[in-house]
Protein backbone atom coordinates (compact mmCIF):
# COMPACT_ATOMS: atom_id res chain seq x y z
CA UNK A 1 0.00 0.00 0.00
CA UNK A 2 2.88 2.31 0.79
CA UNK A 3 4.37 1.68 -2.68
CA UNK A 4 1.01 2.26 -4.32
CA UNK A 5 0.53 5.46 -2.38
CA UNK A 6 3.93 6.76 -3.40
CA UNK A 7 3.29 5.85 -7.02
CA UNK A 8 -0.11 7.47 -6.91
CA UNK A 9 1.25 10.65 -5.37
CA UNK A 10 4.05 10.75 -7.93
CA UNK A 11 1.52 10.38 -10.74
CA UNK A 12 -0.61 13.17 -9.29
CA UNK A 13 2.43 15.46 -8.99
CA UNK A 14 3.46 14.71 -12.57
CA UNK A 15 -0.04 15.36 -13.88
CA UNK A 16 -0.33 18.63 -11.97
CA UNK A 17 3.10 19.72 -13.21
CA UNK A 18 2.20 18.75 -16.77
CA UNK A 19 -1.06 20.67 -16.43
CA UNK A 20 0.75 23.83 -15.33
CA UNK A 21 3.27 23.53 -18.15
CA UNK A 22 0.48 22.80 -20.63
CA UNK A 23 -1.48 25.87 -19.63
CA UNK A 24 1.62 27.99 -20.17
CA UNK A 25 2.73 26.43 -23.46
CA UNK A 26 -0.48 25.38 -25.19
CA UNK A 27 -3.12 27.82 -23.96
CA UNK A 28 -2.98 29.80 -27.22
CA UNK A 29 -3.24 26.86 -29.61
CA UNK A 30 -6.03 25.27 -27.56
CA UNK A 31 -8.07 28.45 -27.45
CA UNK A 32 -11.49 27.57 -28.86
CA UNK A 33 -10.26 24.06 -29.65
CA UNK A 34 -13.59 22.42 -28.90
CA UNK A 35 -15.61 25.10 -30.65
CA UNK A 36 -14.40 23.62 -33.96
CA UNK A 37 -14.27 26.95 -35.74
CA UNK A 38 -17.40 28.40 -34.13
CA UNK A 39 -15.41 30.60 -31.75
CA UNK A 40 -15.31 34.02 -33.43
CA UNK A 41 -11.80 34.98 -32.28
CA UNK A 42 -10.02 31.60 -32.50
CA UNK A 43 -6.82 31.86 -34.50
CA UNK A 44 -6.66 35.66 -34.18
CA UNK A 45 -4.07 36.55 -31.54
CA UNK A 46 -4.07 40.23 -30.65
CA UNK A 47 -0.74 41.21 -29.15
CA UNK A 48 0.05 43.99 -26.69
CA UNK A 49 2.27 45.69 -29.28
CA UNK A 50 -0.73 46.33 -31.56
CA UNK A 51 -0.17 43.46 -33.98
CA UNK A 52 -2.34 40.48 -34.85
CA UNK A 53 -1.01 36.99 -35.50
CA UNK A 54 -2.96 34.40 -37.47
CA UNK A 55 -2.24 30.99 -35.92
CA UNK A 56 -3.51 27.42 -36.03
CA UNK A 57 -6.00 27.28 -33.17
CA UNK A 58 -9.61 26.51 -32.39
CA UNK A 59 -10.16 24.36 -35.46
CA UNK A 60 -8.73 27.09 -37.70
CA UNK A 61 -5.66 26.13 -39.68
CA UNK A 62 -4.61 29.59 -40.74
CA UNK A 63 -1.37 30.02 -42.60
CA UNK A 64 0.87 31.93 -40.15
CA UNK A 65 0.63 35.65 -40.96
CA UNK A 66 0.94 38.90 -39.01
CA UNK A 67 -0.35 42.44 -39.48
CA UNK A 68 -0.90 45.66 -37.57
CA UNK A 69 -4.24 45.81 -35.79
CA UNK A 70 -4.82 49.30 -37.21
CA UNK A 71 -4.31 49.73 -40.93
CA UNK A 72 -1.88 52.49 -41.82
CA UNK A 73 -3.41 55.44 -43.72
CA UNK A 74 -2.82 55.22 -47.44
CA UNK A 75 -2.36 51.44 -47.39
CA UNK A 76 -4.66 49.05 -49.21
CA UNK A 77 -5.48 46.05 -47.02
CA UNK A 78 -7.16 43.07 -48.71
CA UNK A 79 -8.44 40.12 -46.69
CA UNK A 80 -9.52 36.95 -48.49
CA UNK A 81 -12.01 34.81 -46.55
CA UNK A 82 -12.77 31.38 -47.91
CA UNK A 83 -12.26 27.65 -47.82
CA UNK A 84 -9.49 25.38 -49.09
CA UNK A 85 -9.90 26.65 -52.67
CA UNK A 86 -9.05 30.21 -51.67
CA UNK A 87 -6.44 28.95 -49.20
CA UNK A 88 -4.40 27.21 -51.88
CA UNK A 89 -1.08 25.49 -51.31
CA UNK A 90 0.57 28.41 -49.51
CA UNK A 91 0.17 32.15 -49.06
CA UNK A 92 2.55 33.19 -51.83
CA UNK A 93 0.92 31.13 -54.59
CA UNK A 94 -2.68 31.72 -53.47
CA UNK A 95 -4.66 34.45 -55.16
CA UNK A 96 -4.49 36.49 -51.97
CA UNK A 97 -0.69 36.42 -52.04
CA UNK A 98 -0.39 36.99 -55.78
CA UNK A 99 -2.83 39.91 -55.62
CA UNK A 100 -0.69 41.63 -53.00
CA UNK A 101 2.38 41.27 -55.22
CA UNK A 102 0.52 42.67 -58.24
CA UNK A 103 -0.65 45.70 -56.27
CA UNK A 104 2.80 46.45 -54.88
CA UNK A 105 4.46 46.06 -58.29
CA UNK A 106 1.96 48.57 -59.68
CA UNK A 107 3.11 51.13 -57.10
CA UNK A 108 0.30 50.68 -54.57
CA UNK A 109 1.13 50.44 -50.88
CA UNK A 110 -0.70 47.20 -50.25
CA UNK A 111 -0.96 44.20 -48.00
CA UNK A 112 -3.03 41.11 -48.67
CA UNK A 113 -3.87 38.29 -46.27
CA UNK A 114 -5.05 34.75 -46.84
CA UNK A 115 -7.80 33.78 -44.37
CA UNK A 116 -8.80 30.65 -46.26
CA UNK A 117 -9.60 27.63 -44.08
CA UNK A 118 -10.04 24.04 -45.28
CA UNK A 119 -13.52 22.59 -44.88
CA UNK A 120 -15.17 25.89 -43.98
CA UNK A 121 -18.74 26.43 -45.09
CA UNK A 122 -20.83 29.59 -45.20
CA UNK A 123 -21.57 29.81 -41.46
CA UNK A 124 -17.99 29.52 -40.25
CA UNK A 125 -16.73 31.82 -43.00
CA UNK A 126 -19.25 34.37 -41.79
CA UNK A 127 -17.68 34.26 -38.32
CA UNK A 128 -14.19 34.70 -39.76
CA UNK A 129 -15.46 37.64 -41.81
CA UNK A 130 -16.90 39.34 -38.72
CA UNK A 131 -13.52 39.21 -37.02
CA UNK A 132 -11.62 40.29 -40.14
CA UNK A 133 -13.78 43.40 -40.48
CA UNK A 134 -12.48 44.62 -37.11
CA UNK A 135 -9.07 45.22 -38.68
CA UNK A 136 -10.26 47.88 -41.12
CA UNK A 137 -9.63 46.17 -44.48
CA UNK A 138 -9.92 48.21 -47.66
CA UNK A 139 -11.51 45.22 -49.36
CA UNK A 140 -12.83 41.83 -48.27
CA UNK A 141 -12.93 39.02 -50.80
CA UNK A 142 -15.39 36.25 -49.92
CA UNK A 143 -15.00 32.97 -51.78
CA UNK A 144 -18.49 31.48 -52.19
CA UNK A 145 -18.68 27.71 -52.42
CA UNK A 146 -21.38 25.08 -51.81
CA UNK A 147 -19.16 22.13 -51.00
CA UNK A 148 -18.47 22.40 -47.25
CA UNK A 149 -21.87 22.53 -45.56
CA UNK A 150 -21.59 18.92 -44.43
CA UNK A 151 -18.39 19.84 -42.55
CA UNK A 152 -20.03 22.91 -40.99
CA UNK A 153 -22.93 20.83 -39.66
CA UNK A 154 -20.64 18.06 -38.42
CA UNK A 155 -18.42 20.50 -36.52
CA UNK A 156 -21.45 22.25 -35.04
CA UNK A 157 -22.66 18.92 -33.64
CA UNK A 158 -19.22 18.24 -32.16
CA UNK A 159 -19.16 21.69 -30.60
CA UNK A 160 -22.55 21.19 -28.98
CA UNK A 161 -21.51 17.78 -27.67
CA UNK A 162 -18.44 19.21 -25.92
CA UNK A 163 -20.47 22.11 -24.53
CA UNK A 164 -22.88 19.75 -22.77
CA UNK A 165 -22.46 19.26 -18.99
CA UNK A 166 -22.21 15.48 -19.41
CA UNK A 167 -19.58 13.90 -17.12
CA UNK A 168 -17.75 12.47 -20.13
CA UNK A 169 -16.59 16.01 -20.90
CA UNK A 170 -15.26 16.83 -17.45
CA UNK A 171 -11.77 15.49 -18.11
CA UNK A 172 -11.55 17.76 -21.15
CA UNK A 173 -11.18 20.70 -18.81
CA UNK A 174 -7.60 19.51 -18.40
CA UNK A 175 -5.16 21.03 -20.91
CA UNK A 176 -3.02 17.87 -20.83
CA UNK A 177 -5.93 15.55 -21.60
CA UNK A 178 -7.24 17.92 -24.23
CA UNK A 179 -3.80 17.97 -25.82
CA UNK A 180 -3.67 14.17 -25.85
CA UNK A 181 -7.12 14.15 -27.45
CA UNK A 182 -5.89 16.63 -30.04
CA UNK A 183 -2.93 14.40 -30.91
CA UNK A 184 -5.41 11.81 -32.12
CA UNK A 185 -8.07 13.97 -33.73
CA UNK A 186 -5.61 16.31 -35.45
CA UNK A 187 -3.32 13.36 -36.30
CA UNK A 188 -0.22 15.03 -34.87
CA UNK A 189 2.83 12.83 -35.64
CA UNK A 190 0.43 10.74 -37.77
CA UNK A 191 2.99 9.96 -40.48
CA UNK A 192 5.41 8.58 -37.88
CA UNK A 193 3.01 5.79 -36.90
CA UNK A 194 2.93 2.37 -38.61
CA UNK A 195 0.38 2.08 -41.39
CA UNK A 196 -1.55 -0.60 -39.47
CA UNK A 197 -2.03 1.79 -36.56
CA UNK A 198 -3.09 4.63 -38.85
CA UNK A 199 -5.65 2.42 -40.56
CA UNK A 200 -7.08 1.29 -37.23
CA UNK A 201 -7.29 4.86 -35.92
CA UNK A 202 -8.49 6.50 -39.09
CA UNK A 203 -11.67 8.51 -38.67
CA UNK A 204 -13.58 9.13 -41.88
CA UNK A 205 -17.17 10.12 -42.49
CA UNK A 206 -16.71 10.34 -46.26
CA UNK A 207 -19.48 7.77 -46.79
CA UNK A 208 -21.88 9.81 -44.65
CA UNK A 209 -21.05 12.92 -46.64
CA UNK A 210 -21.70 11.13 -49.93
CA UNK A 211 -25.06 9.86 -48.69
CA UNK A 212 -26.04 13.33 -47.45
CA UNK A 213 -24.97 14.88 -50.74
CA UNK A 214 -27.27 12.55 -52.67
CA UNK A 215 -30.34 13.66 -50.72
CA UNK A 216 -32.22 16.31 -52.68
CA UNK A 217 -33.83 17.83 -49.57
CA UNK A 218 -30.44 18.12 -47.85
CA UNK A 219 -28.85 19.69 -50.92
CA UNK A 220 -31.69 22.21 -51.21
CA UNK A 221 -31.32 23.12 -47.54
CA UNK A 222 -27.56 23.58 -47.92
CA UNK A 223 -28.02 25.72 -51.02
CA UNK A 224 -30.50 27.96 -49.20
CA UNK A 225 -28.19 28.18 -46.21
CA UNK A 226 -25.22 29.28 -48.34
CA UNK A 227 -27.41 31.85 -50.09
CA UNK A 228 -28.74 33.27 -46.81
CA UNK A 229 -25.35 33.28 -45.06
CA UNK A 230 -23.70 34.96 -48.04
CA UNK A 231 -26.41 37.63 -48.00
CA UNK A 232 -25.73 38.10 -44.28
CA UNK A 233 -21.99 38.45 -44.99
CA UNK A 234 -22.70 41.09 -47.61
CA UNK A 235 -24.93 43.01 -45.22
CA UNK A 236 -22.30 42.75 -42.46
CA UNK A 237 -19.62 44.21 -44.73
CA UNK A 238 -21.94 47.01 -45.89
CA UNK A 239 -22.71 47.98 -42.30
CA UNK A 240 -18.97 48.09 -41.61
CA UNK A 241 -18.45 50.31 -44.67
CA UNK A 242 -16.05 47.81 -46.28
CA UNK A 243 -16.31 46.96 -50.01
CA UNK A 244 -16.78 43.28 -50.74
CA UNK A 245 -15.94 41.17 -53.75
CA UNK A 246 -17.66 37.79 -54.08
CA UNK A 247 -15.68 35.14 -55.94
CA UNK A 248 -18.15 32.50 -57.12
CA UNK A 249 -16.65 29.01 -57.13
CA UNK A 250 -16.73 26.95 -60.32
CA UNK A 251 -16.10 23.21 -60.19
CA UNK A 252 -14.65 21.03 -62.90
CA UNK A 253 -17.32 18.83 -64.47
CA UNK A 254 -16.24 15.91 -66.64
CA UNK A 255 -18.77 14.73 -69.21
CA UNK A 256 -19.23 11.04 -70.16
CA UNK A 257 -17.19 11.68 -73.32
CA UNK A 258 -14.24 12.74 -71.17
CA UNK A 259 -14.45 16.45 -71.92
CA UNK A 260 -14.16 18.86 -68.99
CA UNK A 261 -15.90 22.15 -68.36
CA UNK A 262 -16.59 24.46 -65.43
CA UNK A 263 -19.91 25.00 -63.70
CA UNK A 264 -20.86 27.18 -60.72
CA UNK A 265 -23.91 25.00 -59.97
CA UNK A 266 -26.43 27.83 -60.00
CA UNK A 267 -24.64 29.95 -57.43
CA UNK A 268 -24.21 32.94 -59.71
CA UNK A 269 -27.95 33.27 -60.30
CA UNK A 270 -28.71 34.14 -56.67
CA UNK A 271 -25.35 35.79 -55.96
CA UNK A 272 -25.88 38.29 -58.78
CA UNK A 273 -28.82 39.72 -56.84
CA UNK A 274 -26.46 40.71 -54.02
CA UNK A 275 -24.39 43.01 -56.23
CA UNK A 276 -24.77 46.71 -55.65
CA UNK A 277 -22.99 49.62 -53.99
CA UNK A 278 -19.58 48.41 -52.80
CA UNK A 279 -20.39 44.79 -53.70
CA UNK A 280 -19.14 43.23 -56.93
CA UNK A 281 -18.93 39.68 -58.24
CA UNK A 282 -16.30 37.67 -60.08
CA UNK A 283 -17.24 34.31 -61.57
CA UNK A 284 -14.47 31.73 -61.68
CA UNK A 285 -16.35 30.31 -64.64
CA UNK A 286 -15.77 33.53 -66.60
CA UNK A 287 -12.17 33.94 -65.44
CA UNK A 288 -11.26 30.41 -66.55
CA UNK A 289 -13.44 30.14 -69.66
CA UNK A 290 -10.54 30.19 -72.16
CA UNK A 291 -8.28 27.91 -70.14
CA UNK A 292 -7.42 24.22 -70.38
CA UNK A 293 -9.64 23.07 -67.53
CA UNK A 294 -7.74 19.83 -66.90
CA UNK A 295 -4.45 21.73 -66.66
CA UNK A 296 -5.82 24.45 -64.38
CA UNK A 297 -7.63 22.20 -61.88
CA UNK A 298 -5.78 19.93 -59.44
CA UNK A 299 -9.05 18.05 -58.79
CA UNK A 300 -12.77 18.73 -59.10
CA UNK A 301 -12.69 22.05 -57.23
CA UNK A 302 -9.15 23.20 -56.39
CA UNK A 303 -7.15 25.16 -58.95
CA UNK A 304 -3.38 25.18 -59.33
CA UNK A 305 -1.16 28.24 -58.89
CA UNK A 306 -1.87 29.30 -62.48
CA UNK A 307 -5.59 29.41 -61.68
CA UNK A 308 -4.89 31.47 -58.57
CA UNK A 309 -2.88 33.87 -60.70
CA UNK A 310 -5.81 34.36 -63.06
CA UNK A 311 -8.14 35.05 -60.14
CA UNK A 312 -5.64 37.50 -58.64
CA UNK A 313 -5.40 39.28 -62.00
CA UNK A 314 -9.20 39.55 -62.23
CA UNK A 315 -9.41 41.12 -58.75
CA UNK A 316 -6.45 43.39 -59.55
CA UNK A 317 -8.19 44.68 -62.67
CA UNK A 318 -11.34 45.44 -60.68
CA UNK A 319 -9.31 47.42 -58.17
CA UNK A 320 -7.48 49.27 -60.94
CA UNK A 321 -10.85 50.20 -62.41
CA UNK A 322 -11.68 51.99 -59.17
CA UNK A 323 -13.38 49.33 -57.03
CA UNK A 324 -12.26 49.37 -53.37
CA UNK A 325 -9.84 52.25 -53.78
CA UNK A 326 -7.29 52.87 -51.04
CA UNK A 327 -8.95 54.60 -48.09
CA UNK A 328 -7.16 57.00 -45.75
Amino acid sequence: MRTISKSFLLMVVLLVGAELVGRLLFAQTLSGRFDYGYDATAGFVENANGTVDLVRAGGRKFFPQSFAMKREPGTARVMVVGDSVARGRDVASSYAGQLGEMLRKSGVRAESFNLGLPGYGARRKQLVLQQALKYNPSLVVLHVNLSNEFEDEREWRRREEFRSPHPRNWLMKSVVIRRLFEVRTEKIFWELLPQEVRLQGAVSDADAEIVAGMNDATLARWNNLVRDQTALSVETARKAGVPMLLVIQADKITAPDGRSRTDDLGQYEWAAKLAGPDVEIIRMKDVLKDQDVDAIYADGSHVRAAGHELLARAIFERMKAGFAAVKN
